[in-house]
C-alpha cells in the first residue's frame, strides 16, 4: 500500500468534506401557517432545494407579529412566511424587512404583492372570513341558519357564537377591520357592541372557533374558509356560510428579515414561495393564490369567492392596527379565553 499518494489526497478529501458540511443551510422561519400545512410545504421545498433545511417557529398571527417586534433589535428569524400582509406592512414600516424581488415575481397577481420596488413582501394566497354553522346542534337548539353578519345579532344566538381575538389572530383582525370598512367606523363599533352580547368566547386562534363548532361545543364559529372546508370534508356536521355583506380577508405572504445571516438561502425560499411550484402547494389549501391560473375549484367554496371579498385596504388596516386593537381590547377583552401558558 502506498501511503504517500494517500497523504497527498487526504487534504483534498478533507476540503471536500468541509465544503459539503457547510453547504447546507438551516433557515429559521416564523410562520402563522396552519400546522397541517407545514409538512407538505417543507417536503416540497427541501426536495427542490436539498441544501436548505427549514426550522419552523409557529404561532397565531398576532403572537408571531408581537414576537418579531419584540426581537427587532436582535432578530431571530431569517424569513417570515405565511403571515398576514397587514402584519408585514407593520414590520416594513419599522424597517425590519429586506426588500427582494423573487424570480418570476412579475408573473404574480400584483394585487397580492407589495407595491414598493423591490417589494418587501410577496403574497402567497388569500384567506377570508367564513361562518361555521353546526346544523345538528342548531336543530337541537332550534336555531335558524345565519346568512349575513347582521343576522348574528339575533337574540337567539346569545352565548352561541365564538370568534378569534383580533390581537392574537390574523383572522380575527380581518373580521374587525372588515366590519369597520364595510359598515364605517361608527356603525362598525356599534355592530361589534351588539355582537359582543352574543359572543361566548374570543379565542386566540383563527381556526379554533370552527373546530369548536364542528365538535358541537358551540353552534356558530367565525373562522376562515380553509379550516371550515377541511373540517366539513372530514365529516363535521357544519355548513359554510359566506355572509352576503362581504368577507374580510388578508394575504398570507413571505418576507426576508433584514440582517439575516443566511441571505442567499432566504432568497431561495422567497423564490420558491413566488414560484408556480410553490403556488401549486398553496392551491391545495386555498381558493385564491398569487400565481394566476393555478387555483383549483373547491365544491365547498363558491366559484365567485374572489368577488365576495370586500374592498379591503390592507395599508389602512396595517396603519390603524394599534389603534383598532387598543379600542377592541378596551371594549371586549373580558370574554377572551385565557392565554396559553408559555
Amino acid at each position: 500500500m502506498q501511503i504517500r499518494p494517500l497523504l497527498k489526497t487526504l487534504p483534498a478529501l478533507l476540503c471536500l468534506f468541509s465544503a459539503s458540511a457547510f453547504a447546507e443551510s438551516t433557515l429559521t422561519v416564523y410562520t402563522a401557517l396552519e400546522a397541517d400545512q407545514l409538512k407538505a410545504y417543507q417536503t416540497k421545498f427541501e426536495t427542490e432545494y436539498p441544501d436548505i433545511k427549514l426550522r419552523w417557529v409557529r404561532d397565531s398571527t398576532g403572537i408571531i407579529t408581537a414576537k418579531l417586534l419584540a426581537e427587532k433589535a436582535a432578530p431571530q428569524a431569517d424569513v417570515v412566511m405565511g403571515v398576514a400582509a397587514t402584519s408585514l406592512l407593520v414590520l416594513e414600516k419599522e424597517g425590519m424587512l429586506q426588500a427582494y424581488a423573487p424570480k418570476g415575481v412579475e408573473k404574480l397577481n400584483q394585487r397580492f404583492v407589495d407595491d414598493t420596488k423591490p417589494p418587501s413582501w410577496v403574497g402567497m394566497d388569500v384567506w377570508g372570513a367564513t361562518i361555521c354553522f353546526n346544523t345538528v346542534e342548531a336543530a337541537k337548539q332550534g336555531l335558524t341558519k345565519p346568512e349575513s353578519w347582521k343576522d348574528l345579532l339575533k337574540a337567539e344566538y346569545k352565548g352561541k357564537i365564538v370568534m378569534p381575538n383580533p390581537a392574537s389572530s390574523g383572522t380575527g383582525y380581518f373580521d374587525v377591520s372588515g366590519w369597520l370598512s364595510t359598515f364605517g367606523e361608527k356603525d362598525g363599533w356599534a355592530y361589534m357592541d351588539q355582537l359582543h352580547n352574543n359572543i361566548a368566547q374570543y379565542t386566540h386562534s383563527g381556526s379554533k372557533p370552527c373546530k369548536q363548532a364542528a365538535a358541537g361545543e358551540f353552534p356558530i364559529g367565525i373562522a376562515f374558509e380553509y379550516r371550515a372546508a377541511k373540517l366539513k370534508e372530514a365529516g363535521a356536521p357544519i355548513d359554510l356560510v359566506f355572509p352576503k355583506e362581504g368577507l374580510g380577508w388578508d394575504v398570507e405572504a413571505t418576507a426576508i428579515m433584514k440582517g439575516t445571516k443566511n441571505l442567499e438561502a432566504a432568497r431561495k425560499l422567497a423564490d420558491w414561495s413566488a414560484s408556480k411550484s410553490g403556488n401549486e402547494q398553496f392551491a391545495n389549501n386555498f381558493a385564491i393564490v398569487a400565481y394566476p391560473g393555478v387555483a383549483k375549484p373547491n365544491p365547498l367554496i363558491p366559484a365567485n369567492y374572489e368577488q365576495l371579498l370586500i374592498k379591503q385596504d390592507l395599508k389602512w388596516a396595517a396603519t390603524n392596527r394599534d389603534r383598532i386593537l387598543a379600542e377592541w381590547t378596551r371594549r371586549y377583552d373580558g370574554k377572551s379565553e385565557p392565554k396559553p401558558a408559555k
